[in-house]
């Protein structure tokens, strides 16, 4: 194993050994405290740009299973067709696995698709730097680059300027279970594979479009607004046809995290930036109005500012944590969003019944 080094825009420096791809990168240096689910979470195209940084001491004990593809042509057990984080980043990498689905070494898989990793960081106290400090840009260094001044901070590196959407959503229109029942268009922000089989395991015809693409026109029964990566704010175009779809037609919304922040765009809403945002599967939300508080899977940097939506429009999900918003409702309108994955995979699944209330409003 190389020695490598973790440089954090600030100066601040955390020393490992690569166990994946031996290549430097740049990314935007995030904290994830869920106990497992790193297949799940690599191919998460929310990541792109990104990494990750575990907190959980032990990865890699049960190695990575197959890279499979169902009849429908979605990867079997992974949430895209690659990794799209920059790095994971962990404690105590195990080269030893074992697990029944298991085909592969979490290693042997990240030096396949050239993504490096790092083991021996103290991850608890990298993520309490992050914690105090927010997010930042870091770069990984490898062995003797750093005397030939690779190690300089991040450069120009810039996570916020990138329109990450638009390099991980897909390219054509594609149809899954054609003629099926109800028609639902799906903008792709960089949708995990498990929101597409909870809406397909629900009868539905579902017509996946890219991110910027004009569905106004189309013949549908609803929308659904996929999960992405990076700031909301870059992704003006899908904002004014989700707008333009809003001011001609009724037909029922449905939005999961950047769908939300899009939601809420589109509804006079702002954006901010969370200090560390929110990647773990044990966050707390609360149904507004009610006393039902769930336990939600979620990775997100930016959330809707509620304070600033319009009259029309009322939260309908709040952190029980830092009280940001978790999701919003139109009062008369079947529009709504939740900014946490109820298709929680990994994590747990007490929010699925979203996906019943937007079948129901077809």
């Amino acid at each position: 194993m190389k020695d490598v080094t973790l440089v954090l825009s600030d100066g601040s420096r955390f020393r490992g050994k690569s166990f994946g791809y031996d290549a430097p990168v740049v990314g935007e240096v995030v904290f994830n405290t869920a106990m497992m689910g790193y297949p799940e979470s690599l191919t998460d195209p929310s990541y792109a740009g990104q990494m990750m940084v575990l907190t959980y001491p032990l990865v890699g004990n049960y190695g990575v299973p197959p890279f499979t593809v169902d009849s429908d042509g979605i990867a079997t057990f992974m949430e895209s067709d690659r990794i799209y984080a920059a790095a994971i980043i962990v404690s105590n990498y195990s080269e030893h696995y074992s697990h029944w689905n298991a085909s592969e070494s979490l290693a042997s898989w990240l030096k396949r698709e050239k993504v490096p990793g790092v083991t021996g960081i103290d991850t608890r106290q990298l993520t309490k730097v992050l914690r105090e400090q927010g997010v930042m840009m870091g770069r990984l260094v490898f062995d003797d680059a750093e005397d030939n001044g690779a190690a300089s901070p991040t450069e120009d590196a810039d996570y916020g300027s990138v329109n990450w959407v638009e390099r991980v959503s897909c390219r054509d229109v594609i149809r899954y279970h054609e003629g099926a029942g109800k028609r639902v268009v799906l903008v792709d922000c960089g949708v995990k594979n498990n929101i597409i089989r909870c809406l397909l395991n629900r009868g539905v015809e579902v017509v996946r479009v890219p991110w910027n693409y004009d569905y106004t026109g189309m013949q549908f029964d609803g929308l659904f607004l996929a999960n992405g990566p990076g700031d909301p704010d870059r992704c003006v175009d899908a904002v004014n046809i989700l707008q333009k779809q809003m001011s001609q037609s009724r037909k029922p919304i449905c939005g999961i995290c950047m769908g939300n922040q899009l939601l809420g765009k589109a509804a006079g809403a702002t954006i901010y930036k969370l200090k560390y945002g929110h990647r773990s599967h044990n966050q707390p939300v609360r149904e507004v109005g009610t006393n039902r508080c769930y336990v939600t899977s979620q990775n997100h940097g930016y959330a809707v500012d509620a304070s600033t939506l319009g009259s029309e429009w009322r939260e309908l999900f709040v952190n029980m944590n830092d009280q940001s918003n978790e999701g919003i409702r139109h009062q008369t309108n079947p529009w709504f969003s939740s900014q946490f994955h109820p298709e929680a995979c990994s994590g747990p699944v007490d929010t699925e019944f979203m996906f019943d209330r937007f079948i129901e409003t077809l």
